[in-house]
């Protein structure tokens, strides 16, 4: 029996055998397929027979025009998207091959062709080109629509063919699924003339259709960060009305926990795993039905609340009236989250700002601290991420650990903990690290960005695993607590230079707050001077008046690299030398006198640089060669232990030397 080794691939051998037996069928002769056929031929003519398919045609139908085969790109947009890395990669690969790349949708109509030039030209003699649909139905047996509708891998060759004008072709193909559902979405097609046959073609689809997969799932998860990151903020102000995410898709994304409640209060009595997907709520149906007469029975239209981030609809929030829950207070009983909540206040309290995007950062904080979900804090150093850090926190312990300022193995011992022995020097009975120090609470991990990449790998473990081995032991111990993760790194590009895991970037990113620099918010500036001399006098430390306006012009003139930090450390140094009345210009530093510009330096001068915010490997380097190689003067001029400027040296390959 031909292909019994493998049902999946064709065999060139029995070529002439199978245009026999295409033969014999167009005259109504029956043929053993045990004898001659692959099944899955066998069974595709037969469909084709049914479908009455013309077995003399001489290729596809006409192509659509370009207006419908642009709206039909459109809606298949996040499809096309997907694989253009892959089609590109077509472009080159099958360059001089002889073969072609196809991608079809769900009616086998071709989206688009890559590959070698002159097979194109070839293919489109037939018809195989953008516009036209290969299905079973109008083309017969092909790689295409055979795949499409057997929904496995499929190598269809020559004679296997069921249409005459076709036969000179062998073609691979394979579908492409969605990879939350697993819903067939496209195809993915290689052909070429008879002679380009190999089996590898087929492989080569299937890998290709992994990839679009992978990207797929890669692009989906971002949409599901990006909703959650809008509908937190509304899932908090909601109280005790009951509420259901759905995605793009109509998948159930979050319920949170009065949902149940309120869809028993207003008659819903159903489960979660029966509102689990509401096929109504896709976004391509609720185009075609703006007015909503297409939702279930026990979905009203009032409940609907689509969520919209830069003109992108990303789901639909379903909120659902509840009723408010009486709470019993006993006398004399304090609330159980009293204190964790009164020092969240504080730290929210905290951070003085005037400024509207400050405002509403602590307003989606305000949100976000009630639920347990991993966020990221992104802006430079000294913009007040441990505040919002503390704000975020609700209960339990709040352990802290900056990643940067630490020796790997320190680091590693820090964070993971050690058991006794581990290594020489370590204490006796071992030690636990900060992952478990802050079980049942928040770990706050500043500057992750720095986390060498090994120990990032270890990070994710624990947090998908919620367990953590301490080095040197072999039994894991069971952790939960909430993350929060700060950096003044772009991580988006610390992923493309291969310095940090992008797994781990969605995981510790399920929501972010950027928070901008001061100097992109200089009317901070007078509040933030009156804060810090306010907070001197109430400390009985110091009784400065004000700033005077010279003063005040020279502090928001300046860059201010150091942020919120910075401007604290020149206020209170300022202030000591004030001695009461005004805080005048005289004196300030003379880097702040200078301006956002720091003039550049005489012959056999220092160089003064006073941040690593920014353009930070140039900075380093300016730094060394400013000092001569000085690695404790240029650590100090970049206001970073000296520690870490070794730490920084190694990942960006810097020496001491030009």
């Amino acid at each position: 029996m031909p292909g019994t080794s493998n049902q999946m691939y064709s065999d060139p051998d029995m070529e002439p055998a199978v245009m026999r037996a295409w033969e014999a069928s167009l005259q109504g002769c029956p043929v053993r397929s045990t004898d001659v056929l692959r099944e899955l031929v066998d069974m595709s003519w037969q469909r084709c027979q049914q479908a009455q398919v013309d077995p003399h045609a001489r290729g596809g139908p006409q192509p659509l025009s370009g207006d419908l085969l642009f709206l039909r790109r459109e809606r298949q947009r996040d499809l096309i998207e997907a694989s253009a890395p892959v089609m590109s990669l077509a472009r080159s690969f099958l360059s001089e091959t002889g073969t072609l790349m196809a991608l079809a949708d769900t009616d086998c109509t071709i989206l688009n062709t890559e590959g070698d030039g002159p097979a194109i030209g070839s293919a489109e003699a037939i018809h195989l080109m953008p516009g036209v649909a290969w299905s079973e139905a109008l083309c017969g047996t092909n790689a295409i629509g055979t795949a499409l509708a057997v929904e496995q891998p499929v190598q269809v060759h020559s004679a296997e063919h069921y249409c005459e004008g076709i036969k000179r072709w062998t073609c691979s193909a394979t579908v492409i699924r969605h990879p939350f559902d697993g819903k067939v979405i496209g195809v993915l097609d290689v052909s070429g003339l008879s002679r380009t046959y190999s089996r590898q073609s087929l492989a080569l689809v299937v890998a290709s259709a992994g990839r679009i997969e992978s990207r797929l799932r890669m692009t989906e998860m971002e949409r599901h960060f990006r909703l959650l990151d809008l509908a937190l903020p509304r899932l908090a102000r909601l109280g005790h009305d009951g509420a259901l995410l759905y995605d793009r898709h109509g998948y159930l994304v979050k319920a949170n926990a009065h949902a149940l409640q309120a869809m028993d209060l207003v008659g819903v009595h159903r489960g979660l795993d029966a509102v689990r997907q509401v096929p109504e709520l896709a976004l391509n149906r609720l185009r075609r039905h703006p007015r909503h007469e297409h939702l279930p029975e026990w979905l009203r239209p009032e409940w609907l609340q689509p969520l919209t981030d830069h003109g992108e609809t990303l789901g639909t929030l379903v909120v659902i009236p509840g009723r408010p829950a009486r709470r019993t207070v006993l006398a004399g009983v304090p609330a159980a989250d009293t204190a964790a909540d009164a020092a969240a206040d504080a730290a929210w309290q905290a951070i003085v700002s005037a400024d509207e995007r400050i405002l509403g950062l602590v307003e989606r904080g305000r949100g976000l601290a009630r639920s347990r979900i991993p966020v990221l804090l992104q802006g430079e150093t000294g913009v007040g991420k441990e505040l919002f850090a503390r704000g975020l926190h609700t209960g339990g312990p709040f352990v802290a650990l900056n990643c940067g300022g630490l020796p790997r193995d320190l680091l590693a011992s820090e964070l993971f903990g050690y058991a006794d022995g581990a290594f020489t020097g370590a204490r006796k009975g071992g030690m636990a690290g900060k992952i478990e120090a802050a079980d049942g609470g928040t770990l706050f991990l500043d500057e992750i960005g720095e986390m060498p990449l090994d120990m990032q790998s270890h990070l994710l473990r624990v947090l998908e695993e919620s367990e953590i081995y301490r080095i040197g032991e072999n039994t894991p111990r069971k952790v939960r607590f909430r993350l929060v993760a700060a950096t003044h790194r772009d991580l988006h590009g610390e992923i493309q230079a291969g310095r940090f895991r992008m797994d781990l970037y969605y995981r510790i990113a399920v929501t972010s707050l950027r928070i901008p620099a001061l100097r992109e918010r200089r009317g901070d500036i007078r509040l933030l001077c009156r804060h810090f001399l306010g907070r001197l006098h109430h400390g009985g430390e110091l009784d400065v008046a004000d700033v005077d306006p010279a003063a005040l012009a020279a502090l928001e003139a300046y860059d201010w690299p150091g942020n919120v930090r910075e401007l604290r450390n020149v206020i209170e140094s300022s202030a000591l030398q004030c001695g009461g009345g005004m805080l005048t210009r005289e004196l300030l530093p003379p880097e702040v006198l200078a301006g956002p510009r720091l003039p550049e330096p005489a012959a056999g001068e220092v160089r003064q640089v006073t941040s690593i915010a920014q353009g930070e490997e140039a900075l380093i380097r300016q730094a060394i060669e400013a000092c001569g190689g000085n690695l404790s003067q240029a650590a100090r001029h970049l206001c970073i232990a000296k520690s870490t400027l070794y730490a920084k040296m190694q990942r960006y390959g810097l020496s001491r030397s030009r």
